[in-house]
C-alpha cells in the first residue's frame, strides 16, 4: 500500500522558515515526479514545487526564491524548504507523486502552514 506521510508544518511568524518533510512507502520511488501543492481555505489545489527523476525542478512564481525542493532518493523522501513566510502562504500542504507512465498518483493527508504574528 503507497503511503506519504507529510511532516514539518506548523504555526510561525512572518518571515520565519520551515522545512516539510514526506516520507513515501514505494517502490521505484526515483523515478518519481515529486510535488508539493497547497490548498488555502476556498481556495483551489494549486502546485507550489516539484522535482523530476531528474531532479529538475519548478517552482510557482509567488514562491521562486523563497522556497526550494529537493529529494533524497536513498531515504524516499521530498524536502519543502520555506523561507521568509508570509501570511499567503498559509495552507495545507500536500505531498504528491506522479509517473505518468504506469498511470500512478498519489496523494498525502496534508500538513498545515500557518503564517501569523
Amino acid at each position: 500500500q503507497v503511503q506519504l506521510v507529510e511532516s514539518g508544518g506548523g504555526l510561525v511568524q512572518p518571515g520565519g522558515s520551515l522545512r516539510l518533510s514526506c516520507v513515501v512507502s514505494i517502490s521505484n520511488f526515483n523515478f518519481y515526479t515529486m510535488g508539493w501543492y497547497r490548498q488555502a481555505p476556498g481556495k483551489q489545489r494549486d502546485l507550489v514545487a516539484a522535482i523530476t527523476s531528474a531532479h529538475s525542478t519548478n517552482y510557482a512564481d509567488s514562491v521562486k526564491d523563497r522556497f526550494t525542493i529537493s529529494r533524497d532518493n536513498a531515504k524516499n523522501t521530498v524536502y519543502l524548504q520555506i523561507n521568509s513566510l508570509k501570511s499567503e502562504d498559509t495552507a495545507v500542504y500536500y505531498c504528491n507523486a506522479k509517473f505518468r507512465l504506469w498511470g500512478a498518483d498519489y496523494w498525502g493527508q496534508g500538513t498545515q502552514v500557518t503564517v501569523s504574528s
